[in-house]
């Protein structure tokens, strides 16, 4: 089987790549082992939080320049990274995805724990706030579904507390919950939102939550409505009458899996071929280096041969790279990775201290080219969380990394 481009993983790079690609006529593929990082999405893209020496962002555009030269955005370049950065919104928009935020100016999301961390793209269902100390109400419902275990509203109330809003934590009980509720296991977030799609149920526990409204001027609830169709979160704002925000909950999340399907319809509406379930199991190479063909577990003997090839894999995760006890590897084509020597310095035995192996991962030449002992590979590109030089968790930047590279390897492979 031949392709113009293949790449390889199926998350927000991989597919952010493929549908730019795929709409600017190019014939691509997609090989997809399985759940990306989006399935336990907050609802949110960050650009950049803070800078490697803890110092906080205000602007993210702006701070991008000042970060070591081994950083994707480095390679980039500031002007690159501002360029994509203002090109995402349409992009999403194009795809069907609400999303509001701005490259110069950091807004603040809330997170399940009720912590507030800077967010640069943030999806309709939630509510940005404009600085981290910003008070979301005089007084505040807020309302869980009875037995759903992985909304802590009593983290949110003494986060919002600190802000001086007066909480009221209260639930719903929905008959339509009950068959869920017999087992815990089965009363998650995407399985809660699967009832709520059904004939309307969202309207009811709309109408539920709206007699018990007494004086508070905000509602918050946990983001588990509108698994298929976002519209159903505005459409609860209304039923609701009052301020209404929506807390991002623990994984699944709702709002993240639906934006991972979204992206992908919109990658086969364009022509393009999602090959979920695969796993690519190894490469052929060319006489002068480049890549030919890749085999994967489901085509077994047919090769997928293309023109260029992009490794969206990720890092540790999804086992886009893989430590064994003496050294760290890319499984698919061996590329060079950048790492510390000795096990010893790749983590830090208190779990919340900064972690090295975060920003392990590959090298990269003559811009996201990856490169082979030494060689630059030609026809073979790297995007997203397998792209070394940055601490991700620490610096905030993971999602800004994927889309941007995403669409920087995109354009160098159309210009070629």
């Amino acid at each position: 089987m031949k392709f113009d481009t293949i790449i390889i993983g199926g998350g927000l790079s991989g597919l952010v790549c493929g549908i730019k690609l795929q709409k600017a006529g190019q014939k691509c593929a997609i090989v997809s082992a399985g759940q990306s990082a989006m399935h336990f999405s907050s609802g949110t893209f960050d650009l950049l939080g803070r800078l490697p020496d803890g110092t906080a962002v205000e602007n993210p555009s702006e701070a991008a320049g000042r970060l070591d030269k081994g950083h994707p955005y480095s390679i980039l370049g500031t002007e690159a990274v501002l360029k994509y950065a203002d090109e995402a919104k349409d992009f999403f928009a194009e795809c069907g995805i609400s999303v509001s935020g701005d490259a110069r100016k950091n807004s603040w999301r809330i997170t399940p724990a009720g912590e507030r961390k800077p967010a640069w793209l943030t999806l309709g269902d939630f509510t940005p706030l404009a600085s981290k100390d910003e008070k979301i109400g005089n007084r505040a419902l807020i309302v869980n579904i009875l037995g759903y275990l992985d909304f802590n509203t009593k983290f949110l109330a003494d986060s919002f507390e600190k802000q001086g809003t007066e909480c009221r934590i209260a639930a719903v009980r929905l008959d339509e919950m009950e068959r869920l509720r017999k087992n815990p296991s089965e009363m998650r977030a995407t399985n809660i939102a699967r009832v709520m799609d059904r004939d309307g149920i969202w309207e009811k526990a709309a109408l539920q939550i709206k007699e018990l409204i007494r004086e508070e001027d905000v509602v918050v609830l946990p983001a588990v409505f509108g698994l298929k169709d976002a519209s159903v979160v505005d459409k609860i704002r209304e039923t609701i009458g009052v301020r209404t925000i929506f807390a991002a909950t623990m994984p699944p999340s709702v709002p993240g899996i639906r934006t991972q399907m979204a992206l992908r319809s919109e990658f086969e509406k364009a022509g393009g071929r999602f090959f979920l379930g695969d796993t690519v199991t190894g490469s052929e190479c060319r006489e002068n280096g480049e890549i030919e063909s890749v085999g994967t577990v489901n085509f077994g003997d047919i090769r997928l041969h293309a023109d260029n090839f992009v490794l969206a894999s990720g890092s540790f995760f999804s086992k886009g790279m893989i430590a064994s006890p003496s050294k760290i590897y890319e499984p698919i084509f061996g590329i060079d990775l950048n790492y510390a020597e000795g096990r010893g310095n790749w983590f830090d035995g208190c779990f919340w201290n900064r972690q090295n192996y975060i920003s392990f991962g590959a090298c990269t030449k003559d811009g996201l080219h990856a490169s082979i002992n030494g060689n630059t590979i030609g026809n073979l590109y790297v995007i997203g969380s397998l792209l070394g030089g940055s601490n991700t968790l620490y610096e905030g930047c993971g999602g800004g990394i994927a889309i941007i590279t995403a669409m920087a390897a995109a354009d160098s492979i159309l210009n070629k």
